[in-house]
């Protein structure tokens, strides 16, 4: 019988040997990965409050993504490829998962929090698991275990919210802790991130969100700028950028295409350098 905490280091067992996989598995493995892509690249319906989403977010992006879902930015195809390729790693890395000999069950079962749904990824030896693909510097959060005081996205709230609608699962055993299983896109590393359930913090989330998208008027953006090197300009932290309303929270929002990649600026004390683009992607002259 397999244990969780032998997850990683069975993978790399089953993975550096030569004994390969079932057909079986192989087979269900890339029907599953088909199904992923399918999804992922096929129409994108707008969706309310889901278990996904329940970290933190600026009130006001929140209340247009319920109320006024298609003045979202369009998701630019190379992004879209970008969350593809992630969905393609996370079940591969579930399918060695069972190659490797332990029971994973509960695949994509939905749940239901306080009436808020959603769909876990997989029970892996009667533990709620959710798999994550990030880049190598990402990786390091999980691996350093920092992520447990910096979880911008929201994945340690994902992992309460399953856990808490899984508590009657008779498949979950493990009812007080759940696991990030994290992999390196990059590299093919893998570590396991053990998170203990904050039941009272999630349900109080769902509460406030709720509060938050059954207003009528549209409530104050709470999005993170900080200064962008000494010049005086003001630009979005990294998890405001990533918002596809961050154009109806900032109005005057500038882009500006660094070698690095885009930089949101709310003020423009000295333009810089680069090419600016508006927010439909087409190049400003001025």
């Amino acid at each position: 019988m397999k244990y969780i905490h032998s997850l990683v280091p069975d993978i790399y067992d089953l993975v550096g040997g030569n004994n390969g996989i079932t057909n079986l598995l192989a087979s269900d493995m890339g029907n599953n990965i088909a199904s992923a892509i399918n999804t992922s690249l096929g129409p994108q319906a707008p969706r309310g409050l889901r278990l996904s989403a329940l970290g933190p977010r600026c009130p006001k992006a929140l209340w247009h993504s319920i109320h006024t879902p298609h003045l979202a930015e369009p998701l630019p195809p190379y992004a879209r490829i970008k969350y593809t390729y992630g969905h393609i790693i996370e079940h591969l890395v579930i399918g060695l998962a069972k190659a490797s000999g332990h029971v994973v069950t509960g695949e994509q079962d939905e749940l239901s929090v306080d009436g808020v749904t959603g769909h876990r990824d997989c029970v892996i030896d009667g533990a709620i698991v959710d798999v994550k693909s990030s880049s190598s510097r990402g990786f390091q959060k999980f691996k350093d275990k920092s992520i447990g005081q910096a979880d911008d996205f929201g994945y340690l709230d994902q992992l309460d919210a399953y856990l808490v609608g899984s508590l009657d699962d008779p498949l979950v055993r493990v009812k007080d802790r759940a696991y990030l299983l994290a992999i390196d896109k990059t590299l093919g590393h893998m570590c396991l991130y053990e998170h203990r359930l904050r039941e009272d913090s999630i349900r109080s989330r769902i509460r406030t969100y709720k509060q938050i998208v059954g207003r009528n008027e549209i409530p104050s953006c709470t999005c993170g700028v900080l200064p962008e090197g000494k010049s005086g300009n003001i630009k979005l932290d990294v998890k405001a950028s990533y918002s596809p309303f961050k154009h109806l929270c900032f109005p005057n929002l500038r882009t500006f295409l660094y070698a690095s990649g885009p930089i949101y600026l709310t003020k423009v004390a000295r333009k810089p350098d680069v090419i600016e683009i508006d927010k439909n992607g087409k190049v400003v002259y001025n």
